[in-house]
């Protein structure tokens, strides 16, 4: 496989078409090189329209959507990011390029080890990879500038948005299967948020989230 071509190929077929048009993602895609996140037996699905098993039952989300979720979380050069749901790391370095820091919490000891060891093999040093459930939010004492959420929470934790400064914005993919949205939440006061839909996908939902109470009859 010529990998450039591959790794063109994915930027220009899969994720341009997305909605995918800021040129520094575009750029950045070329300079993060997802095939070093990817697990080694599956790098002949790197650059391919699918979500890639990762242990333990979670997933590298498909290339486009986490393209996208970068794209909408316009980090600004100084934000402080805080991440749920690390997985391989990919989605982190990307967040991480413009980021004054990343915090990124994955709840599987092995896969926060193996994400650690992918980052430092990329030369990224601002991301802090802490081991958790994030669902409900990180209590560190920190409000965060944005929050990306990399698996699909059932329903929206107020907790979390409580950890977004006023103005700060989240990227989440909220919903069950079949009917889930990534939506963009923006904190607008201290107890009022705006969220709107961005798109529509389907994604594993993240390790630890709370599922809505069933109905009983």
């Amino acid at each position: 496989m010529n990998i450039e071509q591959a790794r063109f190929n994915m930027i220009e077929q899969q994720i341009r078409p997305w909605n995918v048009l800021d040129q520094d993602i575009l750029d950045l895609l070329h300079v993060v090189k997802r095939e070093q996140f990817v697990p080694q037996a599956y790098q002949n699905l790197a650059f391919a329209d699918t979500e890639i098993p990762l242990p333990g039952g979670e997933a590298m989300l498909n290339p486009k959507v986490e393209a996208r979720m970068a794209q909408e979380a316009a980090v600004k050069q100084g934000d402080n990011v805080l991440q749920i749901g690390t997985g391989s790391g990919y989605l982190a370095a990307l967040l991480a390029s413009k980021a004054r820091h990343v915090t990124s919490v994955e709840i599987l000891p092995e896969t926060a080890a193996q994400a650690k060891q992918n980052l430092d093999a990329a030369g990224i040093t601002n991301v802090a990879v802490e081991v958790g459930n994030g669902a409900q939010g990180w209590a560190t004492g920190t409000d965060y500038d944005v929050i990306v959420v990399s698996g699909a929470l059932p329903l929206l934790p107020e907790s979390l948005v409580k950890q977004l400064k006023i103005g700060g914005r989240m990227i989440a993919i909220v919903g069950a299967a079949p009917a889930m949205t990534c939506q963009l939440i923006t904190r607008t006061s201290a107890t009022a948020h705006d969220a709107v839909t961005v798109f529509e996908t389907v994604a594993k939902p993240l390790t630890g989230a709370s599922k809505p109470s069933g109905f009983t009859f």
